[in-house]
Protein backbone atom coordinates (compact mmCIF):
# COMPACT_ATOMS: atom_id res chain seq x y z
CA UNK A 1 0.00 0.00 0.00
CA UNK A 2 2.89 2.35 -0.76
CA UNK A 3 1.19 4.00 -3.73
CA UNK A 4 -0.06 7.57 -3.54
CA UNK A 5 -3.60 7.32 -2.19
CA UNK A 6 -6.52 9.09 -3.81
CA UNK A 7 -9.40 7.76 -1.76
CA UNK A 8 -13.12 8.48 -1.60
CA UNK A 9 -15.55 7.55 1.15
CA UNK A 10 -18.59 6.20 -0.70
CA UNK A 11 -20.49 4.75 2.24
CA UNK A 12 -23.85 6.26 1.24
CA UNK A 13 -23.57 5.50 -2.48
CA UNK A 14 -25.95 2.52 -2.60
CA UNK A 15 -28.61 4.43 -0.69
CA UNK A 16 -28.25 7.47 -2.95
CA UNK A 17 -28.64 5.29 -6.05
CA UNK A 18 -31.57 3.35 -4.62
CA UNK A 19 -33.35 6.64 -3.92
CA UNK A 20 -32.93 8.02 -7.41
CA UNK A 21 -29.53 9.71 -7.41
CA UNK A 22 -27.93 10.04 -10.86
CA UNK A 23 -24.40 11.02 -11.79
CA UNK A 24 -22.97 12.73 -14.87
CA UNK A 25 -19.50 13.43 -16.18
CA UNK A 26 -19.39 16.23 -18.77
CA UNK A 27 -23.04 15.60 -19.57
CA UNK A 28 -22.75 11.82 -19.90
CA UNK A 29 -24.58 9.68 -17.33
CA UNK A 30 -22.50 7.07 -15.55
CA UNK A 31 -21.76 5.05 -12.45
CA UNK A 32 -20.33 7.29 -9.71
CA UNK A 33 -17.62 4.80 -8.78
CA UNK A 34 -16.49 4.48 -12.38
CA UNK A 35 -16.55 8.25 -12.84
CA UNK A 36 -14.41 8.79 -9.74
CA UNK A 37 -11.96 6.11 -10.86
CA UNK A 38 -11.56 8.09 -14.06
CA UNK A 39 -10.49 11.06 -11.95
CA UNK A 40 -7.81 9.09 -10.13
CA UNK A 41 -9.61 7.34 -7.26
CA UNK A 42 -7.67 4.22 -6.28
CA UNK A 43 -9.18 3.50 -2.85
CA UNK A 44 -12.78 3.34 -1.64
CA UNK A 45 -13.35 3.92 2.07
CA UNK A 46 -16.40 2.24 3.62
CA UNK A 47 -17.60 2.62 7.20
CA UNK A 48 -18.99 -0.38 9.07
CA UNK A 49 -21.50 -0.19 11.91
CA UNK A 50 -22.01 -3.26 14.09
CA UNK A 51 -25.81 -3.54 14.12
CA UNK A 52 -27.45 -0.50 12.52
CA UNK A 53 -31.03 -1.75 12.89
CA UNK A 54 -33.78 -1.35 15.46
CA UNK A 55 -35.54 -4.30 17.10
CA UNK A 56 -38.03 -4.44 14.19
CA UNK A 57 -35.25 -4.70 11.62
CA UNK A 58 -35.53 -1.11 10.41
CA UNK A 59 -32.25 0.35 9.17
CA UNK A 60 -30.80 3.40 10.90
CA UNK A 61 -30.22 4.90 7.45
CA UNK A 62 -27.33 7.23 6.57
CA UNK A 63 -26.20 4.68 4.03
CA UNK A 64 -27.05 1.60 6.08
CA UNK A 65 -23.39 0.67 6.61
CA UNK A 66 -24.07 -2.90 7.73
CA UNK A 67 -21.79 -5.67 6.51
CA UNK A 68 -24.03 -6.55 3.54
CA UNK A 69 -23.96 -2.97 2.26
CA UNK A 70 -20.23 -2.68 2.81
CA UNK A 71 -19.44 -5.89 0.94
CA UNK A 72 -21.75 -5.00 -1.94
CA UNK A 73 -19.80 -1.77 -2.46
CA UNK A 74 -16.46 -3.52 -1.93
CA UNK A 75 -17.41 -6.01 -4.64
CA UNK A 76 -18.11 -3.16 -7.06
CA UNK A 77 -14.76 -1.60 -6.25
CA UNK A 78 -12.99 -4.90 -6.84
CA UNK A 79 -14.60 -5.28 -10.27
CA UNK A 80 -13.17 -1.90 -11.18
CA UNK A 81 -9.72 -2.86 -9.91
CA UNK A 82 -9.95 -0.50 -6.92
CA UNK A 83 -8.89 -1.43 -3.41
CA UNK A 84 -10.94 -0.55 -0.37
CA UNK A 85 -10.45 0.60 3.21
CA UNK A 86 -12.63 -0.97 5.92
CA UNK A 87 -13.41 1.63 8.59
CA UNK A 88 -14.53 -0.04 11.82
CA UNK A 89 -16.63 2.29 13.98
CA UNK A 90 -17.26 -0.24 16.78
CA UNK A 91 -20.69 1.30 17.21
CA UNK A 92 -24.17 0.73 15.81
CA UNK A 93 -24.32 4.24 14.36
CA UNK A 94 -22.08 7.28 13.88
CA UNK A 95 -18.86 7.32 15.93
CA UNK A 96 -16.72 10.47 16.11
CA UNK A 97 -15.16 12.72 18.78
CA UNK A 98 -18.62 13.74 20.01
CA UNK A 99 -20.06 10.24 20.33
CA UNK A 100 -18.64 6.74 20.66
CA UNK A 101 -21.64 4.63 21.69
CA UNK A 102 -21.07 1.05 22.75
CA UNK A 103 -22.91 -1.34 20.39
CA UNK A 104 -26.20 -2.66 21.76
CA UNK A 105 -24.84 -6.21 21.97
CA UNK A 106 -21.87 -5.04 24.07
CA UNK A 107 -23.72 -2.98 26.66
CA UNK A 108 -22.90 -3.87 30.24
CA UNK A 109 -19.58 -5.49 29.38
CA UNK A 110 -16.48 -4.87 31.47
CA UNK A 111 -13.41 -3.30 29.89
CA UNK A 112 -11.85 -6.74 29.57
CA UNK A 113 -14.97 -8.09 27.88
CA UNK A 114 -15.06 -5.11 25.50
CA UNK A 115 -11.47 -5.80 24.51
CA UNK A 116 -12.42 -9.36 23.59
CA UNK A 117 -15.53 -8.15 21.76
CA UNK A 118 -13.44 -5.81 19.62
CA UNK A 119 -11.08 -8.65 18.73
CA UNK A 120 -13.88 -11.10 17.91
CA UNK A 121 -15.90 -8.63 15.82
CA UNK A 122 -12.84 -7.51 13.86
CA UNK A 123 -11.63 -11.06 13.29
CA UNK A 124 -15.03 -12.43 12.28
CA UNK A 125 -15.69 -9.53 9.91
CA UNK A 126 -12.36 -9.94 8.18
CA UNK A 127 -12.77 -13.71 7.98
CA UNK A 128 -16.04 -13.14 6.15
CA UNK A 129 -14.25 -10.74 3.80
CA UNK A 130 -11.67 -13.45 3.17
CA UNK A 131 -14.33 -16.07 2.44
CA UNK A 132 -15.89 -13.75 -0.12
CA UNK A 133 -12.47 -12.89 -1.58
CA UNK A 134 -12.95 -9.26 -0.56
CA UNK A 135 -10.19 -8.59 1.95
CA UNK A 136 -9.64 -4.84 2.27
CA UNK A 137 -6.43 -3.15 1.23
CA UNK A 138 -6.33 -1.24 4.52
CA UNK A 139 -8.20 -1.32 7.85
CA UNK A 140 -8.96 1.60 10.15
CA UNK A 141 -9.32 0.35 13.72
CA UNK A 142 -11.83 2.85 15.07
CA UNK A 143 -13.05 6.14 13.64
CA UNK A 144 -11.87 9.60 14.74
CA UNK A 145 -10.52 8.32 18.05
CA UNK A 146 -9.52 11.72 19.45
CA UNK A 147 -11.73 11.28 22.52
CA UNK A 148 -11.38 7.49 22.62
CA UNK A 149 -13.95 4.81 21.83
CA UNK A 150 -16.48 2.56 23.58
CA UNK A 151 -17.53 5.15 26.13
CA UNK A 152 -17.45 5.42 29.11
CA UNK A 153 -14.61 2.88 29.57
CA UNK A 154 -12.63 4.38 26.71
CA UNK A 155 -13.62 8.03 27.20
CA UNK A 156 -10.61 10.33 27.00
CA UNK A 157 -12.33 13.65 27.72
CA UNK A 158 -11.22 13.37 31.35
CA UNK A 159 -7.83 12.02 30.21
CA UNK A 160 -7.34 9.55 33.06
CA UNK A 161 -4.57 6.98 32.89
CA UNK A 162 -7.17 4.22 33.17
CA UNK A 163 -8.99 5.57 30.12
CA UNK A 164 -5.77 5.79 28.10
CA UNK A 165 -4.96 2.22 29.10
CA UNK A 166 -8.40 1.03 28.02
CA UNK A 167 -8.16 2.83 24.68
CA UNK A 168 -4.76 1.25 23.98
CA UNK A 169 -6.17 -2.16 24.91
CA UNK A 170 -9.30 -1.81 22.74
CA UNK A 171 -7.38 -0.53 19.71
CA UNK A 172 -4.64 -3.13 20.11
CA UNK A 173 -7.26 -5.89 20.19
CA UNK A 174 -8.52 -4.73 16.81
CA UNK A 175 -4.99 -4.59 15.42
CA UNK A 176 -4.23 -8.10 16.69
CA UNK A 177 -7.33 -9.39 14.95
CA UNK A 178 -6.26 -7.81 11.66
CA UNK A 179 -2.81 -9.39 11.98
CA UNK A 180 -4.31 -12.78 12.82
CA UNK A 181 -6.40 -12.76 9.66
CA UNK A 182 -3.84 -11.26 7.28
CA UNK A 183 -0.54 -9.77 8.42
CA UNK A 184 -0.05 -7.87 5.16
CA UNK A 185 -3.06 -5.60 5.63
CA UNK A 186 -1.84 -2.18 6.86
CA UNK A 187 -3.67 -0.60 9.80
CA UNK A 188 -4.61 3.04 10.24
CA UNK A 189 -5.34 4.88 13.50
CA UNK A 190 -7.40 7.97 12.81
CA UNK A 191 -8.00 11.16 14.81
CA UNK A 192 -9.93 14.29 13.89
CA UNK A 193 -8.80 17.96 14.03
CA UNK A 194 -5.75 17.58 11.82
CA UNK A 195 -4.35 20.99 12.71
CA UNK A 196 -4.14 20.27 16.44
CA UNK A 197 -0.58 19.15 17.12
CA UNK A 198 -1.09 18.94 20.88
CA UNK A 199 -3.95 16.47 20.36
CA UNK A 200 -1.83 14.16 18.18
CA UNK A 201 1.25 14.25 20.39
CA UNK A 202 -0.78 13.64 23.54
CA UNK A 203 -2.87 10.83 22.04
CA UNK A 204 -0.08 8.87 20.40
CA UNK A 205 2.42 9.40 23.23
CA UNK A 206 -0.11 7.91 25.66
CA UNK A 207 -1.01 5.14 23.23
CA UNK A 208 2.57 3.97 22.92
CA UNK A 209 3.28 4.48 26.64
CA UNK A 210 0.41 2.09 27.37
CA UNK A 211 1.79 -0.63 25.14
CA UNK A 212 -0.36 0.04 22.08
CA UNK A 213 0.17 -2.37 19.20
CA UNK A 214 2.12 -1.15 16.20
CA UNK A 215 0.44 0.07 13.02
CA UNK A 216 1.38 1.62 9.68
CA UNK A 217 -0.71 4.75 9.04
CA UNK A 218 -1.88 7.78 10.99
CA UNK A 219 -5.09 9.20 9.56
CA UNK A 220 -6.09 12.83 10.10
CA UNK A 221 -9.43 14.49 9.50
CA UNK A 222 -9.15 18.03 8.17
CA UNK A 223 -12.15 20.21 7.48
CA UNK A 224 -11.07 23.85 6.98
CA UNK A 225 -14.29 25.22 8.46
CA UNK A 226 -13.70 23.30 11.73
CA UNK A 227 -10.01 22.42 12.05
CA UNK A 228 -8.00 25.61 11.56
CA UNK A 229 -5.67 26.72 8.81
CA UNK A 230 -3.73 24.73 6.27
CA UNK A 231 -0.58 26.00 7.97
CA UNK A 232 -1.72 24.25 11.14
CA UNK A 233 -2.31 21.01 9.22
CA UNK A 234 1.11 21.32 7.56
CA UNK A 235 2.91 21.94 10.85
CA UNK A 236 1.18 19.04 12.56
CA UNK A 237 1.81 16.57 9.74
CA UNK A 238 5.45 17.58 9.42
CA UNK A 239 5.97 17.15 13.16
CA UNK A 240 4.23 13.82 13.70
CA UNK A 241 5.75 12.30 10.56
CA UNK A 242 9.20 12.69 12.10
CA UNK A 243 8.10 12.05 15.68
CA UNK A 244 6.38 8.70 15.01
CA UNK A 245 7.78 7.62 11.63
CA UNK A 246 4.36 6.60 10.32
CA UNK A 247 2.84 7.15 6.91
CA UNK A 248 0.23 9.91 6.99
CA UNK A 249 -3.08 10.15 5.14
CA UNK A 250 -5.65 12.90 5.43
CA UNK A 251 -8.34 10.31 6.07
CA UNK A 252 -11.28 12.72 5.83
CA UNK A 253 -11.35 16.02 3.99
CA UNK A 254 -13.88 18.12 2.11
CA UNK A 255 -14.63 21.64 0.95
CA UNK A 256 -17.91 23.18 -0.14
CA UNK A 257 -18.74 24.35 -3.65
CA UNK A 258 -21.79 26.43 -2.71
CA UNK A 259 -23.77 27.79 0.21
CA UNK A 260 -27.01 27.56 -1.77
CA UNK A 261 -29.70 25.73 0.17
CA UNK A 262 -30.76 22.34 -1.14
CA UNK A 263 -33.91 21.61 0.87
CA UNK A 264 -36.00 21.44 -2.29
CA UNK A 265 -33.86 18.59 -3.65
CA UNK A 266 -34.58 16.40 -0.64
CA UNK A 267 -38.22 17.50 -0.39
CA UNK A 268 -37.79 17.89 3.37
CA UNK A 269 -39.30 20.63 5.46
CA UNK A 270 -36.76 22.96 7.05
CA UNK A 271 -37.58 21.63 10.52
CA UNK A 272 -36.58 18.16 9.32
CA UNK A 273 -33.04 19.26 8.51
CA UNK A 274 -30.15 20.18 10.73
CA UNK A 275 -28.88 22.48 8.00
CA UNK A 276 -25.51 22.48 6.32
CA UNK A 277 -22.49 21.37 8.30
CA UNK A 278 -20.72 24.40 6.81
CA UNK A 279 -22.53 27.08 8.77
CA UNK A 280 -22.04 30.68 7.54
CA UNK A 281 -20.16 31.71 10.68
CA UNK A 282 -17.63 28.93 10.04
CA UNK A 283 -17.29 29.73 6.35
CA UNK A 284 -16.53 33.35 7.18
CA UNK A 285 -13.35 32.25 8.96
CA UNK A 286 -11.73 30.44 6.02
CA UNK A 287 -9.86 31.92 3.08
CA UNK A 288 -11.56 29.89 0.35
CA UNK A 289 -14.97 30.86 -1.05
CA UNK A 290 -17.64 28.17 -1.15
CA UNK A 291 -17.69 28.08 -4.94
CA UNK A 292 -16.65 25.43 -7.48
CA UNK A 293 -13.38 27.29 -8.04
CA UNK A 294 -12.82 27.77 -4.31
CA UNK A 295 -13.29 24.02 -3.82
CA UNK A 296 -10.79 23.28 -6.58
CA UNK A 297 -8.23 25.74 -5.19
CA UNK A 298 -8.53 24.24 -1.73
CA UNK A 299 -8.00 20.72 -3.06
CA UNK A 300 -4.84 21.80 -4.88
CA UNK A 301 -3.46 23.40 -1.72
CA UNK A 302 -4.27 20.52 0.62
CA UNK A 303 -2.73 18.03 -1.81
CA UNK A 304 0.43 20.15 -1.83
CA UNK A 305 0.55 20.07 1.98
CA UNK A 306 0.41 16.27 1.94
CA UNK A 307 3.08 16.02 -0.76
CA UNK A 308 5.46 18.23 1.24
CA UNK A 309 5.49 16.01 4.36
CA UNK A 310 9.11 15.03 5.15
CA UNK A 311 10.64 11.73 4.07
CA UNK A 312 7.81 11.01 1.66
CA UNK A 313 5.55 10.06 4.57
CA UNK A 314 2.58 12.03 3.27
CA UNK A 315 0.79 9.33 1.31
CA UNK A 316 -2.44 10.93 0.09
CA UNK A 317 -5.95 11.76 1.13
CA UNK A 318 -9.50 10.41 1.28
CA UNK A 319 -12.36 12.73 0.35
CA UNK A 320 -15.36 12.27 2.60
CA UNK A 321 -18.66 11.39 0.89
CA UNK A 322 -18.12 13.05 -2.51
CA UNK A 323 -21.24 11.35 -3.92
CA UNK A 324 -23.72 12.13 -1.12
CA UNK A 325 -25.94 14.28 -3.33
CA UNK A 326 -29.36 15.42 -2.07
CA UNK A 327 -32.06 12.84 -2.74
CA UNK A 328 -35.12 12.09 -0.60
CA UNK A 329 -34.60 9.38 2.00
CA UNK A 330 -30.81 9.59 2.38
CA UNK A 331 -30.26 11.83 5.35
CA UNK A 332 -28.00 11.92 8.37
CA UNK A 333 -30.57 10.11 10.53
CA UNK A 334 -34.03 8.63 9.99
CA UNK A 335 -36.91 7.79 12.33
CA UNK A 336 -35.34 4.54 13.56
CA UNK A 337 -31.92 6.06 14.27
CA UNK A 338 -33.42 9.16 15.87
CA UNK A 339 -35.25 6.94 18.33
CA UNK A 340 -31.96 5.14 19.00
CA UNK A 341 -29.97 8.34 19.61
CA UNK A 342 -32.93 9.99 21.37
CA UNK A 343 -33.09 13.05 19.13
CA UNK A 344 -36.22 14.44 17.45
CA UNK A 345 -35.27 14.33 13.72
CA UNK A 346 -35.46 12.90 11.16
CA UNK A 347 -32.55 14.75 9.58
CA UNK A 348 -31.61 15.32 5.99
CA UNK A 349 -28.30 15.53 4.16
CA UNK A 350 -25.93 18.02 5.82
CA UNK A 351 -23.16 17.30 3.33
CA UNK A 352 -24.50 17.80 -0.20
CA UNK A 353 -22.72 21.13 -0.65
CA UNK A 354 -19.42 19.36 0.15
CA UNK A 355 -19.73 16.73 -2.59
CA UNK A 356 -17.61 16.52 -5.74
CA UNK A 357 -20.82 16.38 -7.77
CA UNK A 358 -23.26 19.28 -7.79
CA UNK A 359 -26.88 18.98 -6.65
CA UNK A 360 -27.81 17.55 -10.07
CA UNK A 361 -25.05 14.93 -9.87
CA UNK A 362 -22.66 16.63 -12.30
CA UNK A 363 -18.88 16.48 -11.76
CA UNK A 364 -17.20 19.58 -10.34
CA UNK A 365 -13.85 21.20 -11.28
CA UNK A 366 -12.10 19.96 -8.10
CA UNK A 367 -12.03 16.51 -9.67
CA UNK A 368 -9.73 17.79 -12.41
CA UNK A 369 -7.27 18.90 -9.73
CA UNK A 370 -7.49 15.52 -8.03
CA UNK A 371 -6.86 13.72 -11.33
CA UNK A 372 -3.80 15.89 -11.96
CA UNK A 373 -2.26 14.88 -8.63
CA UNK A 374 -3.23 11.24 -9.11
CA UNK A 375 -1.39 11.21 -12.42
CA UNK A 376 1.76 12.55 -10.73
CA UNK A 377 1.75 9.50 -8.46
Amino acid sequence: MDEWIIGMDLSTLLAVEENGGKFYDRGTPGDAMEILKGYGMNLVRLRLWNDPFDDKGNSYGAGGCDIETVLALAKRAKKLGIGWLLDFHYSDFWADPGKQRVPKAWRGMSAEELERAVYDFTFETLERCRREELLPRMVAVGNELSNGLLWPDGLLMEATEKAYKNVAAFVSAGIRAVRDVEKRIPVMLHLDNGGNNRLYRTWFDHYFANGGADFEYIGLSYYPFWHGTLDGLRDNMNDIALRYGKKLVVAEVSMGFTMKDYASYERLALDERKGMATKPEHVAMISYPMTPQGQADFMRDVLEVVREVPDGLGRGLIYWEPAWIPVPGVGWANAASCEYIQEPGPYGNEWANQALFDYEGRTLPALNVIREYAARG
